[in-house]
């Protein structure tokens, strides 16, 4: 026979956690680096009352502080602590790996991860397609972030100072007859690729090589990792478009898991 007191109670502890954790996740997309009672009351639909009682509770454990002057709520140690033991445990390649596998199974094409390091980008992993006729890329050699739509992706999503200061202080140098070296050109293109949410190179950085790009940002925006799709020229260029959509959905989800959230979300 159920015990009708304990379900209740348990029912109730589950409340309590939930509404905890979406107390959290409010603080978490705020804009403001503060929080009243009244604010997350109104934006969760519960009472102040209850509202006061979770940061209480927060604030005891060093997930919540109170700011001395204003007596507004801002998150605590505890938090960042969390946060940043989720980011120590969380490793690009070991997430990205299943992606890059389901989109060479769709595509019969090759998928590769990159990394930025400084003003170049590196490969650091590849899953190539079971057919004679495919792309391989050279993992751990680097390439600039100019020259290819992998590194494209990545020099489009820094901030703009970066990006101003790697046009200042790197020679845009040619890697094939079709790499972009002119700024204002590299600019416009950095620009197109902002507003698509991918890059595409057609021998830009290798002759005879397709591929298009995405980027995987990390929690505050920042690009952190490029994955790519890529193939003989001729072949993926009536592939782009396809790849494209399967890549972007790709790029969403592996930056979901690194803890960004577009704004508004």
């Amino acid at each position: 026979m159920r015990d009708s007191t304990t379900d209740t109670s348990a029912g109730h502890t589950i409340t309590a956690v939930e509404r905890t954790a979406e107390v959290l996740k409010t603080f978490a997309r705020a804009d403001s680096q503060t929080l009243g009672v009244t604010e997350i009351a109104q934006e969760l639909g519960i009472s102040k009352a209850v509202v006061h009682r979770i940061l209480n509770s927060l604030r005891i454990k060093g997930f919540i502080e109170v700011d001395p002057v204003s007596r507004r709520y801002l998150l605590g140690p505890t938090a960042l602590a969390v946060g940043l033991a989720f980011l120590r445990h969380v490793d690009v390649r070991d997430l990205a790996r299943p992606v890059l596998r389901d989109l060479s199974e769709k595509t019969q094409e090759t998928a590769t991860l990159s990394i930025r390091s400084g003003w170049h980008r590196i490969y650091i992993d590849q899953v190539t397609p079971p057919r004679e006729v495919k792309m391989t890329v050279p993992l751990g050699r680097s390439f600039p972030l100019h020259a290819g739509s992998s590194s494209k992706v990545l020099l489009a999503y820094l901030p703009g100072d970066e990006i101003d200061e790697y046009l200042s202080t790197v020679d845009l140098e040619p890697l094939t007859d079709l790499t972009i070296t002119d700024p204002y050109q590299l600019l416009d293109e950095l620009a197109e690729i902002r507003s698509k949410g991918f890059a595409v190179s057609m021998g830009e950085r290798q002759s005879g090589a397709g591929s298009v790009a995405v980027p995987i940002l990390e929690h505050s925006g920042r690009p952190i990792a490029s994955t790519s799709l890529c193939g003989p020229v001729e072949r993926f260029r009536k592939e782009a478009e396809e790849a494209a959509t399967l890549i972007v959905e790709a790029g969403k989800r592996l930056s979901r898991q690194m803890g960004y959230r577009p704004p508004g979300s």
